[in-house]
C-alpha cells in the first residue's frame, strides 16, 4: 500500500546560530492572523483599536508560559521537579514541551485579568472576550497542530490506512495516524463555523455561545482523538484514558456551562462600548 513517507525538517531556516522552525512560524503566523481577527472584532463592535496590543502582548505571554508549565506539571513533573537541572529546563520552552490544556488555563487567568482591567470603561467582559478568542483560538490551534507534523510529534498508532504517515525521521518503519492533521481538521472545522456565526448572526446570538461550542467541540475532538495517539509519557500506557484525555473533560463541563449561561443570562454578544469609545 502506499503511505506517506515523512520526513520533513522542523527547522525552515538556518541563520548562523539562530535556527527558524516551523513550529514557531506557525505560532507566529496565528497569533498575526489573530490580532487582525480582534481588530475586525473591535472595530465591528466599537471598541477602541488601542486595547489590541495590550491584549496580544497578554495572550502571547499566558500561551507560552501556561503551555510550558502545563507540559512540565502535567507530564513530567518528576523530571522536572526531581532535579536542579531539570526545574532550570522548566524556563527553556525552546527545547520542547507544551501542553495545550496549560496553555487553555493560562489565557483563562490572563483573560480575567485583562477583562477587570479594561472591560468596565471600554463596555466588555470576560465571557465577551472568551467568545471572541475561541474564534481566534480555533485558527491558532489549527496552525499550531501543522507545526506539530513538521516537528514529527504527537501523532498515533499504527494504521493500514492509505493517508498513514511514516514518521521516518524518528525511526519509525511503520504508517502511524496523523493525528496532527485529524486534529488540525476539526479545529480548522470548528474556527470556520463559529466565524460564519459571527458574521451571519451576531445579533442573535447570546454571550457565551461561542466559547461554549469552542470548548465542547475542541475538548470533544481531542478527547476522541486521543483513542487513537500514542502515550506521550510513559505512565499513560497503563491508564484507560491518558492526560489528555482527563484534562479535556473540565473543559467540556465549562463549555457547557458557558451555553447554560448564555440559555438563562440572553445577553447580547455583541459588545456595549461606553459612550465616547468607539473610534
Amino acid at each position: 500500500m502506499l503511505f506517506v513517507h515523512w520526513n520533513a525538517d522542523p527547522v525552515l531556516l538556518q541563520l548562523g546560530p539562530v535556527a527558524i522552525r516551523w513550529y514557531s512560524l506557525m505560532f507566529v503566523i496565528g497569533f498575526t492572523f489573530g490580532y487582525y481577527l480582534f481588530k475586525r472584532f473591535f472595530v465591528r463592535e466599537g471598541i477602541k483599536t488601542e486595547l489590541l496590543d495590550s491584549l496580544l502582548y497578554t495572550l502571547v505571554l499566558a500561551t507560552i508560559v501556561g503551555a510550558r508549565l502545563g507540559h512540565c506539571l502535567f507530564y513530567q513533573p518528576d523530571y522536572y521537579l526531581g532535579s536542579w537541572n531539570g526545574f532550570l529546563e522548566i524556563f527553556m520552552p525552546w527545547k520542547g514541551g507544551l501542553a495545550s490544556h496549560g496553555g487553555a488555563i493560562a489565557i483563562i487567568i490572563a483573560i480575567i485579568w485583562y477583562a477587570r482591567h479594561y472591560g468596565p470603561k471600554n463596555g466588555f467582559d470576560f465571557v465577551w472576550l472568551m467568545d471572541h478568542l475561541a474564534i481566534a483560538v480555533a485558527f491558532v490551534a489549527t496552525l499550531i497542530r501543522l507545526g506539530n507534523l513538521f516537528n514529527s510529534e504527537i501523532y498515533g498508532d499504527v494504521t493500514t490506512l492509505p493517508w498513514g504517515f511514516i514518521f521516518e525521521r524518528n525511526g519509525e518503519t511503520e504508517p502511524k495516524h496523523p493525528t496532527q492533521l485529524y486534529e488540525a481538521g476539526a479545529y480548522l472545522i470548528l474556527g470556520i463555523i463559529l466565524l460564519a456565526l459571527y458574521n451571519r448572526r451576531l445579533d442573535k446570538i447570546c454571550r457565551g455561545f461561542f466559547i461554549g461550542v469552542f470548548l465542547i467541540g475542541c475538548f470533544g475532538s481531542r478527547f476522541l482523538i486521543e483513542f487513537i495517539k500514542e502515550p506521550q509519557v510513559e505512565f499513560e500506557q497503563n491508564m484507560t484514558y491518558d492526560m489528555g484525555q482527563l484534562l479535556s473533560i473540565p473543559f467540556i463541563l465549562l463549555g457547557i456551562g458557558f451555553l447554560v449561561y448564555a440559555w438563562r443570562k440572553k445577553i447580547p454578544a455583541a459588545a456595549r462600548p461606553v459612550t465616547g469609545n468607539k473610534k
